[in-house]
């Protein structure tokens, strides 16, 4: 027996009797199944670690985007013989869309930006010594190719028409689809960017509390980290274009999940809101299964043209969820626009102060529980134009920015992991105090260095990953 539609209001679910394939490895035939990614996730305290995930954009010195092939591949190439990272396909009939090493992963977003999903380490003193490593690499694989790495939250130059698809089965089935559910959905696929901070949670109450507090604050992080300040070429005179790009995408399965905010900490609430959004396609031996008209929920009752769910498939659905804050085999905080190098660690620093420390923590859920969804969805709404500036509820978002952070180097400064020079982790968020304390976002420094019409040369100086 299988959840049945959520009421998305905390109360009971129904429940349907669910059909599977006799004999199919991992089928999915009991509830627990749909529970296990989740249960199996659960680590205890001296287990946590904390994982980044930074997308950048690949360009030439033209201001021409990096194509995948003959460039992007060519680098995964050279990546896989210089640097021992191992290639990954989704068949063997095509090309490398991945790479992996160590516990890490460097995979392509589909217009061709570079990712790194980091490998779980346990201070961000770690994760800023893995960053810079791996820009080394790239850039070396990049140089003779003549193409350099922005980190920034939309692409400041290129239209639609000038970016590559990056040939994964799934983004072929989203090329079609998501523009049907949102007007900026391309615009989200191939021309955003973003940092992300994975945590790890010991329950459900555990991840609950961190889900919510991290739903809650996603608009003040989004309008810290505010990177974003141009468009095909111009500046628009707002601070994130990318963040008003994400509000036109998918309803279905985008958005700060407000009907989680209050009631039980259970793993099934989530699980019955990802029952009921669409599927993007079926895998079976590299050969892709489209079938977006369908929930993950009516996959599991009735099956797709004789196919019936696995556990592989309910994990690439869950994958294929882009709410604010993600739950999956860790937490993902994923509001933050993509950020040059020296700014990179501050996103997980401040995720980990807030979220690993247990005083702040609490002290991070009462303030957290002071916004309202309605104040938070018109946050929303507003900050990618106004940022800091913007209100949420009764106060500026500058002053909750100034709160969170504060909170943050707090739970920093209390968890003690030092460096070699002996310092804690908040040197990371030094440079993000700095900003606050001028009254700026990241998208201001390099909008005044590079200008409302950047050149690609000034890009490429300001605006380094």
């Amino acid at each position: 027996m299988l959840p049945a539609r959520n009421d998305r209001a905390g109360g009971p679910s129904r429940w349907l009797v669910a059909t599977t394939e006799s004999g199919t490895r991992d089928a999915i035939d009991d509830p627990g199944d749909l529970l296990a990614p989740f249960l199996a996730s659960e680590k205890p305290r001296a287990a946590w670690r904390v994982g980044t995930e930074a997308e950048k954009f690949g360009m030439h010195a033209s201001g021409r985007p990096a194509r995948f092939k003959g460039e992007i591949d060519v680098i995964l190439q050279r990546l896989a013989e210089r640097h021992g990272w191992v290639p990954q396909q989704e068949h063997p009939d095509r090309p490398v869309i991945a790479l992996s090493r160590g516990g890490a992963n460097i995979t392509l977003e589909p217009g061709g930006q570079l990712e790194l999903s980091g490998a779980p380490v346990e201070t961000i003193h770690a994760t800023e010594l893995e960053f810079g490593g791996h820009l080394a690499e790239v850039d070396a694989a990049s140089a003779d190719l003549g193409l350099h790495w922005l980190g920034l939250g939309f692409h400041p130059l290129a239209r639609q028409a000038d970016l590559p698809w990056v040939p994964k089965l799934r983004y072929g089935v989203m090329r079609q689809y998501l523009p049907t559910r949102g007007r900026r959905a391309l615009d989200m696929m191939r021309r955003t960017a973003t940092v992300q901070a994975n945590l790890d949670y010991s329950n459900a109450d555990d991840a609950f509390r961190k889900l919510r507090v991290g739903l809650r604050l996603q608009p003040v992080v989004g309008a810290l980290f505010a990177n974003a300040p141009w468009y095909e070429g111009r500046a628009t005179g707002h601070v994130s274009h990318r963040l008003e790009v994400w509000e036109d995408v998918d309803p279905d399965r985008t958005g700060l999940l407000t009907f989680l905010w209050e009631g039980p900490a259970d793993y099934r609430r989530y699980v019955d809101w990802a029952l009921d959004a669409p599927m993007f396609l079926i895998v079976r031996g590299g050969v892709a299964y489209h079938n977006t008209g369908q929930t993950f929920r009516a996959f599991l009752r009735d099956g797709f043209e004789g196919l019936r769910a696995t556990r592989q498939d309910w994990d690439t659905h869950l994958n294929t969820l882009f709410p604010d804050a993600r739950l999956k085999r860790t937490l993902e905080m994923r509001g933050a626009d993509g950020q040059q190098r020296a700014l990179v660690p501050a996103v997980p620093a401040l995720w980990k102060g807030l979220l690993y420390d247990e005083a702040t923590l609490a002290k991070a859920e009462t303030l957290a529980s002071t916004i309202t969804p309605e104040a938070a969805l018109a946050a929303r709404h507003e900050i990618p134009r106004s940022g800091l500036r913007a209100r949420l509820g009764r106060r500026s978002v500058a002053d909750w920015a100034g709160d969170v952070l504060e909170l943050a180097e707090a739970g920093l400064a209390r968890l003690g992991n030092l460096d070699a020079e002996g310092r804690d982790e908040r040197r990371h968020l030094a440079p993000l105090r700095a900003l606050l304390a001028a009254g700026k976002h990241p998208a201001d420094v390099v909008r005044e260095a590079a200008g409302d019409a950047p050149s690609a040369a000034a890009l490429m100086t300001h605006a380094r990953a």
